[in-house]
């Protein structure tokens, strides 16, 4: 079984500034009918379905903005405690494991407690850890940065905890904060945080993701499924939210785009991948899976990568190329995904091929 690749590139755009598998289960229960390990694969990610395996609850996929390396965070126990055992798994350009715990926790003068959502700005890989977010050297792992988040009482608590970072490709990287709901502004310049907005109304904010088109930053909420624009300046606008006497989403975890537009959400306790085009029409991608944490689409590649927390492991797949040609009345088949051929079409004397 063969994953289509669509080499169309557009290098410029990742989830820092930052296309679909199809429905079906996943790890165990197979999502495309088999689960190929890391370990036997040989011909790269655009081929095959990749799980990577031997994770502690992972929380964010990332990758590189040329497609040559991916990242995994994995929270290692407590999410909320300061226990120094976190670790980031490095994969090469073939999703093959390079280091399980390239970036470990209490190893040498690094520290990492428990990292969760992460981006890559240039040769930096920003990860969101408690109160901190921490900047790692890509090719080496070691430790450049840290920005320490000011506290101020949110909610009855002083407590600061980040969930996940995206950067805007001009400079800014952004933060949220789920139990306080706060989104942060980091100048990468002088490497000084401000709150960019806090609202009780973000419900939970805990994926990022700059559009790449508006710049604006786009936030998904854990405790009502709602997703937010916001803009630079701090205004806030509900974009999607569950229906009155439907529940579309539950608790919402991750959020990025492909290069052409298309949104991409997790929802953690649903076990679903909702993609939204640029028409505002939702489909259902993928269900029936464990725990879908904070993806990441690997636009040059035309992938997307989802970490399963409670399964311990995390998938890479192969996207669909959008088609004006697919009516919205015209159901779409698991051969709009490329895993499976399409039906056989009419001999030439009209008998159906075998």
């Amino acid at each position: 079984m063969t994953y289509h690749h669509f080499c169309h590139t557009d290098p410029s755009v990742t989830k820092t500034a930052s296309t679909s598998f199809p429905r079906g289960r996943s790890l165990g229960i197979l999502l495309t009918g088999f689960v190929l390990p890391v370990a036997a694969f040989t011909a790269g990610p655009a081929y095959a379905q990749i799980t990577v395996t031997d994770l502690q609850s992972p929380y964010s996929f990332v990758s590189g903005q040329a497609g040559r390396e991916y990242f995994i965070s994995s929270v290692n126990g407590d999410p909320d405690k300061a226990d120094n055992n976190g670790f980031i798994t490095k994969l090469d350009a073939n999703g093959k494991i390079v280091n399980l715990k390239f970036i470990q926790g209490g190893k040498g003068d690094v520290i990492l407690h428990a990292p969760k959502g992460m981006a890559l700005v240039d040769q930096m890989l920003y990860v969101a850890d408690l109160d901190t977010l921490r900047g790692f050297e890509v090719a080496t792992g070691k430790s450049i940065v840290a920005i320490s988040i000011p506290s101020s009482s949110v909610n009855g608590s002083a407590q600061v905890s980040l969930t996940d970072v995206t950067f805007d490709g001009n400079g800014t990287l952004y933060c949220s904060d789920q139990h306080a709901n706060r989104i942060y502004r980091i100048d990468l310049v002088s490497r000084k945080a401000s709150v960019l907005i806090a609202e009780p109304a973000l419900a939970g904010p805990a994926g990022l993701a700059v559009h790449p088109k508006s710049g604006h930053v786009i936030v998904v909420s854990w405790n009502k499924g709602k997703i937010f624009d916001i803009s630079p300046e701090g205004s806030l606008t509900e974009l999607v939210s569950n229906g009155f006497f439907s529940s579309r989403f539950k608790n919402l975890r991750g959020v990025d785009f492909d290069r052409w537009g298309n949104m991409y959400v997790s929802d953690f306790t649903a076990g679903k991948v909702w993609r939204m085009t640029w028409d505002k029409r939702f489909q259902v991608i993928a269900e029936y899976l464990p725990s879908p944490g904070d993806l990441g689409i690997d636009r040059t590649n035309n992938l997307i990568l989802v970490p399963y927390e409670s399964a311990h492991a995390a998938e890479m797949n192969g996207l669909e190329t959008p088609s004006d040609g697919k009516s919205r009345q015209e159901k779409r088949t698991l051969a709009d995904y490329g895993f499976v051929p399409p039906p056989p079409k009419p001999g030439a004397e009209g008998a159906a091929r075998k």
